[in-house]
C-alpha cells in the first residue's frame, strides 16, 4: 500500500496513516487478550474480539487510502505498515488454532507463505523491487472475510439457530480455502516473477 513519494522534500512521520498504522499495532494484543480469554469460548468476548479485528482492518485501507490521497507516504509507513498487518493476521490466526476454532495446518501454511514472501523481498531489493499484485489482494480480502467468519463462530454457534450455524461454518470454510488456495498461487507467482526479474535486472 505504499509507494515512493515524488517531491524535494519528504513528509513528515508524524501524520494521521502512520498513527492509524501504530493504533493497528497497539490493537494487536488486545485483540488476543479478547480472544483468548477462557479457551475462546465466551461469545461476548468474541464477538469483541472480532470488534477489534475489522476495526484494525478498516485502519488499514484508511491509512493507506489516506497516506495515497495526501501524498504522506513515509520510510516509516513503509515499514511499519507491513509489520502492523502481519502481526495482526499472524495473531488472528494462531489465536484461532490456540482456541481450537482452525487447525494448526492452516495458520502454517499461510504464515510460511506470508513471512516466506517478505523474507523474498528483502533478498532481492537489491536488484528489483517487487510489487503487490491484484491476486495479492483478493488474497488479503479473503483471508480477512474468512478469519472473520471464523472469529464470530462461537457467537453464531450458541445464538443463533443450528441450521444458520451449520451454513455460516460451511460457507467461512469455503471462503477460508479459497485464500489458503489464492495464499498458495500467489507465493508461487511471486517466486516465478522474482526470479525473471531478477535475471532480466543482472543481464541489464
Amino acid at each position: 500500500m505504499n509507494e515512493s513519494t515524488t517531491g524535494a522534500q519528504a513528509p513528515s512521520s508524524w501524520n494521521l496513516p502512520n498513527a492509524l498504522t501504530v493504533l493497528r499495532i497497539l490493537l494487536v494484543p488486545v485483540f488476543l487478550v479478547l480472544l483468548l480469554q477462557q479457551g475462546g469460548g465466551d461469545p461476548v468476548l468474541r464477538t469483541w474480539a472480532f470488534a477489534v479485528f475489522a476495526g484494525a482492518m478498516v485502519t488499514d485501507w484508511i491509512d493507506g487510502t489516506l497516506a495515497r490521497r495526501w501524498d504522506i507516504i513515509t520510510d516509516f509507513g513503509k515499514i511499519a505498515d507491513p509489520i502492523a498487518d502481519k502481526a495482526l493476521m499472524a495473531s488472528a490466526l494462531i489465536g484461532l488454532w490456540i482456541v481450537g476454532t482452525l487447525p494448526l495446518w492452516v495458520p502454517l501454511v499461510i504464515l510460511i507463505r506470508e513471512f516466506g514472501i517478505t523474507v523474498l523481498r528483502f533478498v532481492i531489493i537489491r536488484w528489483v523491487v517487487l510489487p503487490a499484485s491484484k491476486g495479492g489482494k483478493l488474497k488479503t480480502v479473503l483471508q480477512t472475510v474468512a478469519i472473520g467468519m471464523m472469529l464470530l463462530w462461537v457467537p453464531v454457534l450458541l445464538w443463533l439457530p443450528h441450521a444458520v450455524a451449520i451454513g455460516w461454518t460451511v460457507v467461512a470454510w469455503i471462503i477460508l480455502t479459497a485464500a489458503i488456495v489464492v495464499t498458495l498461487v500467489t507465493g508461487i507467482d511471486y517466486c516465478v516473477k522474482s526470479y525473471r526479474l531478477v535475471r532480466e535486472a543482472k543481464a541489464a
